[in-house]
């Protein structure tokens, strides 16, 4: 292992915890189309792509009126409900030296309206959501895209921390390194994302990094 030269991020259960405003977002999608409501749980363990691309898939030929219902329910609430998770803040006051970005499925301008809200935004060179780049992950164009609003290139250098199978991929897909936070329980455990490293939580990722820069 080397230390990184730059680091992206996913949002959602990476850095934050934003998940009640999901769930209300899409029960209130649901349930005007008349489907059963998801449990904490089954959100936990199904949403991974970003809304342009799952939706259709659970709506059919009306998911863009799905996707206005959910929306709506989510800018309702979403600044309100919105939490760093416990590592969070001291991970990346230790990274501070870095380059560090953002990539994810969150709708680019709710992305940017959380890390304003937190006054997270000046940490990060940018904060690219779905929607801003010609494709979402698992693809690598929104990895590329942040990268080159960093003004660098993708390379092994370059981390892309998450917390899901479909992170890893996208990590791949830009030619990064692929690095899991977390234990992944909710996406079939450390051993089915395959990542390239992994580290339990946002400390022991800071303490890595810390050791090897010494």
């Amino acid at each position: 292992m080397r230390a990184p030269t730059a680091i992206l991020f996913d949002w959602d259960n990476t850095l934050i915890d934003g998940w009640a405003a999901i769930e209300a977002g899409l029960n209130a999608a649901f349930a005007a189309f008349g489907k059963p409501a998801w449990t904490r749980e089954q959100v936990l363990a199904n949403v991974r792509k970003s809304l342009r691309d799952s939706f259709p898939e659970h709506f059919g030929a009306e998911w863009e009126r799905a996707r206005d219902i959910f929306y709506d329910s989510v800018h309702a609430t979403h600044l309100q409900v919105i939490r760093p998770l416990p590592a969070s803040l001291a991970m990346l006051d230790a990274l501070a030296h870095l380059p560090l970005g953002v990539v994810s499925n969150k709708q680019g301008p709710l992305l940017r309206k959380e890390a304003a809200h937190l006054g997270w935004a000046p940490r990060f060179r940018t904060l690219v959501g779905a929607g801003d780049a010609v494709a979402d992950k698992p693809s690598g164009a929104p990895l590329h895209l942040a990268l080159q609003q960093m003004g660098l290139s993708a390379g092994p250098h370059v981390w892309y921390v998450g917390d899901t199978a479909i992170d890893m991929q996208a990590a791949r897909a830009a030619g990064c390194c692929a690095v899991l936070l977390g234990d992944a329980a909710h996406d079939g455990g450390i051993a089915a994302c395959a990542p390239d490293l992994a580290f339990t939580d946002g400390v022991q990722l800071a303490a890595r990094l810390h050791a090897l820069d010494k």
